[in-house]
């Protein structure tokens, strides 16, 4: 098991590492497995990928993100310019469903809702709002609501997860009720536990996942 001040190090290397942060000032408490990064950034990319790089780190269990954006001059744009840039966003994207997503923009602040039938296309969604100058944070009240109807295969979902080589399989545990899929067991890393429930969404049927694997490092 790493010691804090490990665990501390390795954070601050992994984000160090990532091209988009070599020069961002990010601060990094570590304690027993939970990570919390501080400081202060120019865009909102910055503090997701700051967040991402943290939870893939051996050893995190948690992070608890409080980064704040400061846009200088250059970065600040009225809400009703973000809004544009967010909605023209969307027509470039083939993965975002025309006119399924709404967006409400307030004081930089992005608010997503409406009802996709998959749930990449609601990362898709998240994931094009991010990278906009101007953009402070993102709530993502999309719904995935499916037009499949057929029931949802169990085995086909082990069998996805089965064929990841960076999960261990055994100890992960499926289970199907109407268009919900439940994780529970364990894996060895926060970034197993977001690639199971990764893995879970794209089952064609599933309108919700509730990830319930609990995290258990082995050294």
């Amino acid at each position: 098991m790493k010691t804090n001040e490990e665990l501390q190090k390795d954070v601050q290397y992994a984000i160090k590492w990532e091209p988009l942060l070599h020069a961002a000032e990010i601060g990094v408490m570590a304690e027993d497995g939970i990570i919390t990064l501080t400081g202060s950034v120019d865009n909102y990319a910055k503090k997701s990928e700051a967040e991402k790089a943290a939870k893939n780190v051996a050893g995190v269990k948690a992070v608890i993100e409080k980064i704040e954006i400061k846009y200088g001059n250059f970065g600040k744009k009225d809400d009703s310019d973000v809004a544009r840039e967010i909605i023209n966003a969307f027509q470039w994207n083939w993965e975002i469903p025309d006119e399924k997503v709404k967006v409400k923009v307030e004081d930089g602040w992005v608010t997503l809702d409406g009802e996709v039938e998959w749930n990449y296309q609601k990362v898709a969604a998240k994931k094009a709002v991010t990278g906009l100058l101007g953009v402070l944070g993102v709530t993502d009240s999309l719904i995935v609501k499916s037009e499949i109807k057929d029931s949802i295969e169990k085995r086909d979902i082990e069998k996805a997860i089965e064929r990841n080589a960076s999960i261990d399989d055994d100890e992960v545990k499926i289970k199907v009720s109407g268009s919900m899929v439940t994780l529970s067991g364990t894996v060895h890393s926060l970034y197993q536990k977001d690639e199971c429930g990764r893995i879970a969404w794209n089952a064609p049927g599933v309108e919700a996942v509730k990830n319930e694997l609990e995290i258990d490092y082995a050294y």
